[in-house]
């Protein structure tokens, strides 16, 4: 078996590439390490790695063409809301664009892939008051970043029931864990608290802190790609959470507890685009067997002892 993993140098690709690995899986990872590390990346006689851009379309055409997928994982993005906003066109290219014409080769070159996995957002849902969020719910994205991985679902599913593509798409609420970058403009909040209560820095907060989140613990994250990877998952979406609606004040307490020190706070005004409460319903994954495995307690410890490791 051989899988593509786009972004496999990034913090959620590479722990996907590890694990595939683990499975006897062939890895080729793309990535232009625009975020991704390439410390990240385990040496390995089964992990192939190209530092290039999604968008060289030649590039990716003759690498697929060539290469044979059995899988593959659509994990490049920019996936920050503020860059969105600042770049909307340039974002747009990587976030649909490159998906787009990724879709379009599989199709017109008929290459037999057994799966084809986008991931998108639970930004795609915006601030509609219904909660939990199933994936059948109405969605309201409030910015570029979403409405493009919205639209790209729509295009994935698609092409998937259109051309008889075995596609499907997946939608990240607040993953966390090992290989956050806390220096990146693209990083989660868990990885830049983190930072701030290693390095005694000040953490700036947007908003009240009572704006909500599901977050995740990125092995219950690896365990739900694998699955549905492994189950006859086509044509549909599925979120990927916790199923635990958290707010970032609750967030901030526990991981004081946990490290022991106190967090020095700057208060700032809420974030344009960004959404207020969100909460995932997991139901549906939960019926293909999946179980979370790490709380918010568990995941912040094993967070915190990797980060002390990294400083001594």
């Amino acid at each position: 078996m051989k899988a593509l993993v786009t972004g496999g140098a990034g913090f959620i690709g590479s722990h996907l590439v590890e694990y595939l690995v683990a499975q006897a899986i062939e890895v080729v990872v793309v990535d232009n390490l625009s975020m991704g590390k390439l410390d990240n990346i385990k040496q390995s006689d089964n992990v192939k790695l190209y530092i290039e851009d999604v968008r060289n379309e030649s590039f990716m055409q003759a690498l697929l063409q060539r290469e044979k997928f059995d899988y593959i994982y659509f994990l490049a993005a920019v996936a920050s809301v503020a860059d969105s906003i600042e770049r909307p066109c340039e974002t747009h290219e990587i976030n649909q664009n490159a998906v787009l014409n990724m879709l379009e080769f599989i199709r017109t070159a008929k290459l037999p892939i057994k799966q084809f996995l986008f991931t998108s957002s639970a930004a795609v849902y915006g601030n509609l008051p219904e909660l939990p969020k199933n994936e059948d719910a109405r969605v309201s994205p409030l910015s570029p970043y979403a409405i493009d991985k919205y639209a790209t679902e729509r295009y994935v599913l698609a092409y998937g029931e259109l051309y008889q593509l075995p596609t499907v798409c997946v939608r990240f609420f607040n993953v966390y864990g090992p290989r956050q970058n806390p220096s990146s403009p693209y990083s989660g909040v868990i990885s830049i608290l983190t930072d701030c209560l290693r390095q005694g820095r000040v953490f700036t907060m947007y908003g009240d802190g009572l704006q909500t989140r599901d977050f995740v613990y990125i092995k219950d994250v690896i365990q739900a790609l694998w699955l549905i990877t492994q189950k006859s998952t086509h044509h549909q979406v599925f979120n990927i959470a916790n199923g635990r609606e958290l707010t970032l004040a609750h967030i901030i307490k526990t991981y004081e507890k946990i490290t022991g020190r106190d967090l020095k706070i700057t208060p700032m005004a809420g974030r344009l685009g960004e959404v207020k409460r969100s909460v995932a319903s997991v139901g549906k994954l939960t019926k293909l067997g999946y179980a979370t495995n790490w709380s918010l307690k568990q995941g912040l410890t094993q967070y915190w002892k990797g980060a002390q490791c990294e400083t001594s």
